[in-house]
Parts: C-alpha cells; sequence; structure tokens
C-alpha cells in the first residue's frame, strides 16, 4: 500500500454565516474574505505539516491545483512542491497534479516537473487531472465541450518533450511550437510515474489504461458510494482485456481523523468536518458542471460531479451520518484500521490519499490526528495485497544517493584548489 498525505490548502477563516450569505466558495468568492497577511502564517502551517508527514514515514505527500475558491488555496502546487522538495527527505512530492488544459504552452508543465523531479532526486509522482468545472470552464474560460481535446493534446506535447531526444516541431490545434527542446529532463525514465486524478468520467478509464496510468477517484462522498464508480472502472480494466488488475492502477482520497477513542475522535474533529463539508464544499452547483464538460458517454453512466452534494445537502448530516455513510472515516486506531480494510479491499485500490487536515482543524489536533494514523493504523494496512508486492509502474524511483538541502562546505579561509 501506497499512503500519501494529502493537503488541500483550504480557507481556515469563512464567517459562520458563509452558506447563507454567499453564493459560492469558488469562482465568485467575496475577495474580502482574504486576509493576506494571515495566510503568511497559514500557507507555512500546512508545509508544516505536510513535511512532518514525511518524518512519519507516508510514502507521499499531496499537493494539487485550483483556482479563486476558498476550498483549496494552492493555485500553483509547484510552487509548494519545490518547498517541499528541498525541506524533506523520502516521501515522493505527489503533484495531483497540473491542470494541464489550462497552460499555454503545455511544454510549461514538463518543464516545471522535471524541474521538480531534479531537485527531489526522482522523487516526482505527477498528476494530469482535467480540471475541475469551476476551475477549468468558469476560472480559465475553456470551452466545455473542447476541454478534453485540448487536455489529450498537452498530455501528447508533454509526453513528448519528455522522451524524445532530439528538437521537434509540433503542429496541435491548439499548440503549435517550432522547437521543442526541454531543458532539464526528468530524472526518472521515461517519465516520471503519472496519476490521473477523475470524477467518474468513461474516457478517462480508456485513457488510463490505454496509457498504463492510476486512476485516482478523489471525492467526498465516501468510499461506500464510490463503489459503483470503482466497480465501473474494474470492469472497463476487464473489459478491455487489460493485462493485469493490480490495485495499484487505481487510488482513492478519503477524509480521516483519528484519536483515541470514538468518543474523543467526535469532541475532537465534529466542528472542522462540518466547517469543511458546509462551506469549503460549498459550491453553487451553476459551476459545478458547465454544459459540455461531461460527455455523453459520462452522463449515460450516471456519473455526477465530484462536488454535487447529496439529497438535501450537506448541511443536515450529522457526524454519526457522515462517518457511517463513509463520508469521513473517524475513530479509534482500531475502528479506523477496521474502516480503511473494508475501503481498500471493498474498492481494490492501493494508493490512499489521505485527507488528514480538514476544514479549519488547528495544527496540533492534525499533527495527534496524523501520529495515531502512521503509527497505530497505517503499519496494519501494509501488505494488504502481497501479490501485487512488486508492483512499482507507478511509484516514484528515487536516487539511491540524494543531496541534502543545505550541505554547502563550510565557508573557505582561503582560495581554493582546482582539483
Amino acid at each position: 500500500m501506497k499512503f500519501t498525505w494529502f493537503n488541500l490548502m483550504p480557507w481556515p477563516y469563512l464567517p459562520d454565516d458563509f452558506r447563507e450569505k454567499h453564493r459560492s466558495v469558488w469562482v465568485d468568492i467575496d475577495q474580502r474574505l482574504f486576509d493576506p497577511a494571515r495566510s503568511h502564517e497559514v500557507y507555512n502551517t500546512y508545509m508544516d505539516l505536510l513535511e512532518y508527514a514525511d518524518t512519519l514515514g507516508f510514502d507521499g505527500i499531496g499537493v494539487n491545483e485550483h483556482h479563486q475558491n476558498g476550498y483549496g488555496i494552492m493555485p500553483s502546487p509547484n510552487i509548494i512542491a519545490a518547498g517541499l522538495a528541498r525541506r524533506t527527505s523520502n516521501a515522493a512530492i505527489v503533484v495531483l497534479g497540473n491542470s494541464i488544459a489550462l497552460y499555454n504552452p503545455p511544454v510549461r508543465v514538463a518543464e516545471e516537473f522535471a524541474m521538480l523531479d531534479c531537485i527531489s532526486g526522482g522523487r516526482l509522482v505527477a498528476g494530469f487531472p482535467v480540471g475541475t468545472s469551476m476551475d477549468t470552464n468558469y476560472c480559465y474560460g475553456q470551452i466545455p465541450s473542447l476541454t478534453r481535446e485540448k487536455y489529450q493534446e498537452a498530455h501528447d506535447l508533454i509526453i513528448r518533450a519528455w522522451t524524445e531526444r532530439d528538437p521537434f516541431a509540433f503542429n496541435g490545434r491548439y499548440n503549435k511550437l517550432r522547437h521543442v527542446n526541454i531543458w532539464p529532463r526528468p530524472i526518472q525514465q521515461p517519465t516520471p510515474p503519472i496519476h490521473i486524478p477523475g470524477g467518474g468520467s468513461v474516457e478517462t478509464y480508456d485513457f488510463c489504461i490505454d496509457n498504463t496510468y492510476s486512476y485516482s477517484y478523489l471525492s467526498f462522498s465516501g468510499y461506500l458510494r464510490a463503489k459503483a464508480l470503482m466497480q465501473g472502472y474494474w470492469d472497463r480494466v476487464a473489459a478491455r482485456n487489460t493485462p493485469d488488475e493490480s490495485p495499484y492502477r487505481a487510488g482513492f482520497a478519503q477524509t480521516i481523523c483519528v484519536a483515541e477513542t470514538d468518543e474523543e475522535a467526535e469532541r475532537l474533529y465534529a466542528p472542522h468536518v462540518s466547517y469543511f463539508y458546509n462551506r469549503c464544499l460549498h459550491v453553487y452547483p451553476g459551476f459545478a458542471d458547465a454544459p459540455g464538460y461531461r460527455t455523453i458517454k459520462t452522463i449515460q453512466s450516471g456519473a455526477l460531479s465530484q462536488y454535487a452534494p447529496p439529497k438535501g445537502g450537506y448541511a443536515t448530516l450529522t457526524w454519526k451520518e457522515l462517518t457511517e455513510q463513509g463520508h469521513v472515516i473517524a475513530g479509534s486506531p482500531e475502528t479506523v484500521r477496521q474502516r480503511m480494510e473494508d475501503l481498500i479491499k471493498g474498492l481494490n485500490v492501493g494508493n490512499i490519499f489521505c485527507l488528514m487536515h480538514v476544514g479549519d482543524m488547528p495544527a496540533d489536533k492534525c499533527m495527534y490526528s496524523t501520529k495515531l494514523f502512521a503509527e497505530k493504523v497505517m503499519p496494519k494496512l501494509r501488505n494488504m495485497f502481497p501479490d501485487y508486492a512488486d508492483d512499482d509502474r507507478f511509484w516514484c524511483k528515487p536516487l539511491a544517493k540524494r543531496v541534502a538541502a543545505g550541505s554547502l562546505p563550510a565557508a573557505p579561509s582561503r582560495a581554493p584548489v582546482d582539483a
């Protein structure tokens, strides 16, 4: 199993009446709710927590890209990842990822991901999301019906830029470049491992199968509701006669809160879970699914936007309902272990993206939950798929000998001698 400590970086100072007085946390959120001076502490605390997860033995530390919102204040995950690459030692830098249809030209992603791989010593796990409708269509103005076509072309350009050894010209519909010849190149060859975040699009299933990428379902409706969608992915794997059904072909994001007892978990974390579900996920429905964003096949499959709330909305759900329905896995280490085992086996996923920080959770509570999970839960879940223990296709392969940050020699007292 691979466990990535993932931080969405939500804005923790949305007012109590945010849901009542503001239309949406995304796209047209009130600028006056953001305090740049406060954000200095927020960003650095979030990065400290990601670095803390590295010290506890998480396989990866994860970041992602969103725009114009209070749900995740990370429009450039590569900036965060660059800082993490310098201040962490072991964990993969999981950038899940860059919304490649938004970059003009997409070789920018190829270059920046290559830099991250080189700085980190080969620890990059790359992600190429299509992007939410809010980000892609409303914030960045991409035509919904053309988004996937533009995404496919951007992907093809990035892969060629990473793998071709001589300069080439690229003459696409959206990108026309006379000279593609990126410097630097990634350490991991032919490419870093690639994970594709998805929300249930049938085309994304095929895209992952065609390219041997790991499909990751990112949802806040929990693993119980995800079973049908993930089964659709595995059914597609079988229907395509894919060579294997390795669980590492798939990943899942899950909100997790750990305490010494189930009662303590509710007392400590319920307010922060409520903050996240009722403020950070307060998305105006008109932004969540632009006409043309989902394809006909996906609509026919019944897959909904991962930001679409359940019937009645999240505001009506109690702590008991959120935990029993699988939106949140919370409780004692043993409770969390049992629920996580059900999730892993039920969805057949080898990559878990652990959402340990929730809403406006303060750092000390997050560290407490994270440490308990790392010490009392994670070790018991490590060997869930012994038959696929050697499957390393979907994870990074760092250099055996890596440079540590701050490794300059002592300042010389006289002119150095040439070697």
